[in-house]
């Protein structure tokens, strides 16, 4: 697995921020737009869940990485539970809620591969890193660098 130096780097985290947006634009017309409770709540599940890998990756220790992930992941399946409210409803057409409700699920899905591999990972996490470990990671980064400029 690839090394990642920031949230932004992460797969999952990419994905759940694809989410966010494309809950945004979907609330954003139509009868669910003027529903402002259900609205504001379905947008917020969806920020929560990048936020939520956001936050817990820059935590900085492996073990609160994982918490961030589990919560992340239920804020998925929060915002899965509404989407069927929304359906119900009325709100949303079948096109929009299974396109949605697909979404969530390979979020989900995601970010609990992502989780088995944390607790299967040696490391610790960032706060761990000691100067020497550091420097020897940036050394090793700059050399494949100079590596990947001469190909």
């Amino acid at each position: 697995m690839a090394t990642y130096n920031s949230f932004e780097d992460l797969p999952v985290w990419r994905s759940a921020k694809d989410l966010a947006i494309l809950i945004y634009r979907v609330t954003s017309q139509g009868k669910i737009s003027r529903d402002y409770g259900l609205k504001d709540q379905i947008q917020r599940a969806a920020v929560s869940v990048s936020s939520n890998i956001a936050e817990g990756f820059e935590r900085g220790t492996k073990q609160e990485f994982i918490q961030f992930l589990y919560i992340a992941r239920g804020s998925c399946g929060e915002l899965r539970s509404q989407l069927y409210i929304a359906k119900e409803i009325g709100y949303l057409n079948g096109e929009e809620f299974k396109k949605l409700c697909e979404a969530t699920r390979k979020v989900s899905k995601q970010i609990n591969g992502f989780i088995e591999y944390l607790k299967e990972a040696k490391i610790l996490g960032q706060k761990f890193f000691d100067k020497k470990f550091r420097s020897q990671r940036e050394f090793l980064k700059k050399l494949e660098e100079i590596r990947n400029k001469n190909r």
